[in-house]
């Protein structure tokens, strides 16, 4: 069977819709970043300090949303890869 329905690959639109959430969430940060709620201090991974600025918290937004979802979209592509497409009857 094709991988492709009227031209469009699935895996082409998953990275696509990735994409656009990661560079949302970014958005998002630098929107909250602007706002400069009391408090605000991003550290990626716990350890990494960024400064409370619109474009701190942006990078914090790009980098935990991307790494994030980016482990989840790895997993179910390396799964769905290596599954049997057959199932016994």
């Amino acid at each position: 069977m094709s991988d492709q329905v009227d031209g469009r690959s699935g895996r082409k639109i998953v990275v696509r819709l990735y994409a656009s959430i990661v560079v949302l969430a970014g958005v998002m940060g630098f929107v909250l970043g602007s706002i400069r709620p009391e408090n605000l201090q991003p550290e990626l991974f716990g350890f990494i300090s960024l400064p409370p600025t619109p474009f701190g918290v942006a990078v914090y937004g790009f980098i935990t949303v991307g790494v994030g979802l980016g482990l989840l979209l790895g997993l179910v592509m390396y799964v769905s890869e290596r599954v049997d497409e057959t199932t016994p009857n």
